[in-house]
């Protein structure tokens, strides 16, 4: 069983699923559904589709490229997987070795996301904080100190009664004439 990608997407296609756009020069484009499709002949740009797996890989959001200072660097657990899909002569040795070492990659690929998504998420707590902090500066006026309205009751708005008149009440019964 062959699983392609989609040319707009990246996602997986399956056998007998997506749609096959074939161009005159003979390049085949395969797409996962007719959204990716519709988007093609729009001529949409996928690296500017947000949800799109090229937006995530040129925007460092996704798992794939690491950006570091001036180097882009590939993980190699995603060039395994890419190995995965090349036909070759069984050997029996070969695919016990291969079995057993795909566990051990999982679990490298799951530390590395782990680590790649702790990185990306180090600046949000900071943001989130002088958001905060920006936002109480401007309503500074609104935030009272519970102390402080215990030693000036003058801040606490006063306490108003509403009387009611009984006469009001027992006059309005039109019903019982």
């Amino acid at each position: 069983m062959r699983l392609e990608k989609c040319w707009f997407c990246s996602s997986t296609v399956y056998p007998g699923h997506g749609i096959q756009f074939v161009r005159n020069d003979a390049k085949i484009f395969r797409f996962c559904r007719s959204k990716c499709h519709k988007n093609f002949k729009m001529k949409r740009n996928p690296r500017k589709v947000k949800w799109t797996k090229a937006y995530r890989r040129v925007h460092g959001k996704d798992m794939t490229q690491h950006y570091y200072i001036y180097m882009l660097f590939q993980d190699s657990t995603f060039e395994f997987e890419r190995k995965r899909n090349r036909p070759e002569r069984y050997d029996r040795n070969l695919a016990e070795s291969v079995l057993k070492a795909i566990p051990k990659i999982d679990k490298i690929r799951v530390s590395r996301e782990e680590a790649h998504h702790k990185n990306r998420m180090k600046g949000k707590k900071q943001k989130l904080q002088m958001e905060a902090v920006r936002e109480l500066k401007q309503g500074i006026s609104l935030v009272k100190a519970p102390s402080v309205l215990q030693k000036d009751p003058s801040l606490t708005l006063p306490k108003v009664k509403v009387g009611v008149s009984r006469q009001q009440s027992e006059d309005n019964h039109p019903m019982e004439e």
